[in-house]
């Protein structure tokens, strides 16, 4: 039985928020799932909002409408106060932020992503870092997603730099841990 989800990935321009989008809407549809995207861009260049919409599931159009999101990945902690309004009552935010960000309407989950980038010596990656953390908050709620496709769809987009693939994959591991540190 399929489980429909509805997630918003949000963030600014360069920082991914389409990169996420792709892989998870990639493993979903190798995994023979049915998939919807779409996204608005700010002004990217200027650090503009970028907000992802993906749906898999039946699903008629690929918008998003406020108080019915499943999950939002939130990218930076102001991309929560500027999104959250998407998500349905105790739906699940995970947030890039060191501090804690607290909502009683969702079940939120910080952690630092950036860090684990620096860490990882390419700040460019904290959205990776960001889908292992959304991939360890949803393995209990949700089984749309397969780790072995997605770690799949990484090795095949990277398949000319597999140096950069073994990072991509060493991110998501430790985004995963830090979801299951907090």
């Amino acid at each position: 039985m399929l489980n429909n989800q509805q997630i918003i990935i949000s963030g600014l321009g360069g920082q991914g928020v389409l990169f996420i989008t792709k892989l998870l809407a990639g493993a979903a549809m190798a995994d023979n799932l049915p998939v919807l995207t779409s996204e608005t861009h700010g002004m990217a260049q200027r650090g503009g909002n970028v907000i992802s919409y993906l749906k898999i599931g039946d699903f008629s159009g690929p918008l998003i409408r406020p108080a019915t999101a499943d999950a939002l990945i939130a990218l930076k902690a102001e991309s929560f106060a500027h999104h959250s309004y998407f998500l349905k009552p105790g739906g699940l935010a995970v947030v890039n932020s060191p501090d804690p960000v607290e909502d009683d309407r969702y079940r939120v989950f910080c952690g630092n992503a950036t860090a684990l980038a620096e860490e990882a010596g390419n700040v460019r990656s904290e959205n990776v870092a960001m889908l292992g953390f959304f991939m360890g908050a949803i393995k209990d709620d949700t089984h749309l997603f397969n780790l072995e496709t997605l770690a799949r769809m990484i090795k095949e987009k990277f398949q000319a730099k597999p140096a950069v693939a073994t990072t991509v994959l060493s991110l998501l591991g430790a985004g995963m841990q830090l979801y299951q540190k907090r």
